[in-house]
């Protein structure tokens, strides 16, 4: 067909690739970023790690319709007709969640240990090699968590470390709050899913660690007769929802490691 004057509309050309960020700059975007900071201390970062997205897609999935499930449970059986109900319901979910931070701390060393130590031969000192980032960000994430006690608790040692760097002192305290909230709480998200970056250990490590928490979980629920005013059926389907739908999650993301990626447990601990 005949081209307009000028020889017609051309292709947009493709855009050249970003450079990759040097070290400084990504010191730097740390810095003024606490998200990035988070995405950099928490998301698995071996090179040669599997992935596959399909789980991921689905454990995305999983997360949001678990959200859906607890606001219906919480709408349902907890109305919420004030501010101070929406703040307590925040405060619930969020405890909940920083909960399962710490169990997962708790039980990670342990896990690690057992994993590593199963191990044959080489692997064993590799594993534990590559544990070093998994712990990384457990302490970073402690750390973070510990900039809010020295700015608002009571007592008087901390209240004489306040009074003793002053104004500017607690204007630098403060700035470092507001970026540790966001980096804890986008990291604990995070944590949750990479299960403490453990895919840089092994990619057959998170399945089976989130397992193991959510079932520590709902026991942790039962002792502490969560969600009592729910009726029991609803508080029995509410409670096992999450560590069947995850189990099976899990499940299933090992059977895909074994058929498309050949990683099993065996072939993880050598055997």
């Amino acid at each position: 067909p005949p081209q307009p004057p000028g020889g017609g509309p051309q292709p947009p050309f493709p855009r050249p690739p970003r450079p990759p960020l040097t070290r400084g700059q990504r010191i730097l975007k740390c810095v003024y970023n606490p998200f990035y900071a988070a995405q950099r201390a928490f998301r698995p970062s071996r090179p040669d790690t599997v992935e596959d997205l399909t789980v991921r897609k689905i454990q995305m999935w999983r997360t949001g319709l678990g959200l859906a499930a607890w606001l219906v449970l919480i709408m349902s059986y907890k109305p919420v007709d004030t501010a101070k109900g929406v703040e307590t319901v925040a405060d619930d979910k969020f405890n909940q969640s920083w909960i399962s931070t710490l169990v997962l701390v708790c039980a990670f060393p342990f896990a690690i240990a057992l994993f590593a130590f199963a191990a044959q031969g080489a692997l064993r000192g590799l594993y534990l090699r590559r544990s070093l980032k998994s712990f990384g960000a457990v302490a970073a994430l402690m750390g973070s968590m510990a900039t809010f006690p020295l700015a608002v608790a009571p007592d008087s040692a901390t209240a004489g470390f306040r009074d003793a760097i002053g104004t500017p002192g607690m204007v630098i305290l403060i700035t470092l709050c507001a970026w540790s909230l966001g980096f804890a709480l986008y990291g604990i998200a995070l944590c949750l899913m990479h299960v403490f970056r453990t895919a840089d250990i092994h990619e057959v490590l998170p399945p089976i660690l989130a397992t193991l928490l959510v079932w520590v979980m709902a026991a942790l629920d039962v002792i502490n007769n969560e969600n009592a005013e729910v009726p029991v059926l609803a508080r029995i389907v509410f409670l096992l929802g999450a560590p069947v739908s995850v189990t099976v999650l899990s499940c299933w993301e090992l059977y895909r490691m074994r058929k498309h990626h050949n990683l099993t447990v065996r072939q993880a601990l050598g055997r």
